[in-house]
């Protein structure tokens, strides 16, 4: 009994586990039922989108929040179980299945959704879809507003490996010296003061992301080294899609498009 006479809640008897949900399985079938709202063409275009980032950003903060919880708590070995039966590991396993599960159905809806756009003249093109004149105007673009913000940084055991904020995005490269052919580890972080998107063109909306932006600049950046590998690093455990998905959503705010 306590203080004021009321008995301590317990808890509940193996055979009442089955009467409970798990929390975290939980909510990422409400997440499902926020990105389903992606797919009801009753609603506007870029309110679909925005849906579809709306369960990409409730995903990284799942990530970030919860699931960082349960892995500290398999790194200190506690098998406590909770309400509904399961141990934090076995919470990881099932909550690592229903994640994949979301991820490719944000995929494919996202997939559903550039088509679209496309077919209302909203673009989002990729590197290879560049014509000559796109790629001048773009390395213009990158060498006046881009290049002289970022700040490369050597990954070696001279150098730690960099603070990196929550959600920050950036390039990791694999170069190689010219002089002696030393391999060298590099990283440049993508400045949150950048614009996510590029617009090139005003008539037809065409955008591209400027990551490859970045990407196709890269060689400005390093004169005396030859690039032999490079990777974007998305610093949100494993709930990449949400990175994507955010950008884009804030990114077509500023699109007007005829229809």
């Amino acid at each position: 009994m306590t203080l004021q006479g009321q008995s301590r809640p317990t808890r509940p008897a193996a055979a009442d586990e089955r009467r409970f949900f798990n929390r975290e399985l939980s909510w990422l079938t409400f997440n499902q039922r926020v990105l389903a709202e992606a797919g009801n063409t009753e609603y506007p275009l870029l309110e679909r989108l925005r849906f579809l980032s709306i369960s990409g950003s409730n995903l990284d903060e799942f990530m970030m929040v919860r699931i960082a919880g349960l892995a500290g708590q398999v790194r200190r070995q506690i098998d406590e179980v909770s309400i509904d039966g399961l141990t934090p590991s076995q919470q990881l396993a099932a909550i690592r299945e229903a994640v994949g599960e979301l991820e490719r159905a944000q995929q494919h809806a996202w997939r559903e959704l550039r088509g679209e756009l496309a077919a209302t003249g909203v673009t989002l093109i990729e590197s290879r879809q560049l014509d000559t004149a796109q790629r001048h105007w773009l390395k213009t673009y990158f060498l006046d507003r881009v290049e002289p913000i970022l700040t490369p940084q050597a990954i070696d055991p001279a150098h730690p490996f960099p603070f990196v904020a929550n959600q920050g995005m950036g390039i990791l490269l694999s170069l190689v010296r010219q002089g002696d052919g030393s391999p060298v580890m590099e990283m440049i972080l993508i400045p949150p003061a950048l614009p996510r998107f590029v617009r090139l063109s005003r008539q037809t909306h065409t955008l591209l992301i400027q990551n490859i932006v970045l990407a196709l600049g890269i060689k400005a950046v390093f004169l005396v080294l030859t690039l032999t590998g490079a990777g974007t690093m998305w610093m949100a455990v494993f709930a990449d899609v949400g990175a994507s998905l955010l950008v884009v959503a804030n990114g077509l705010r500023l699109v007007r498009f005829r229809g």
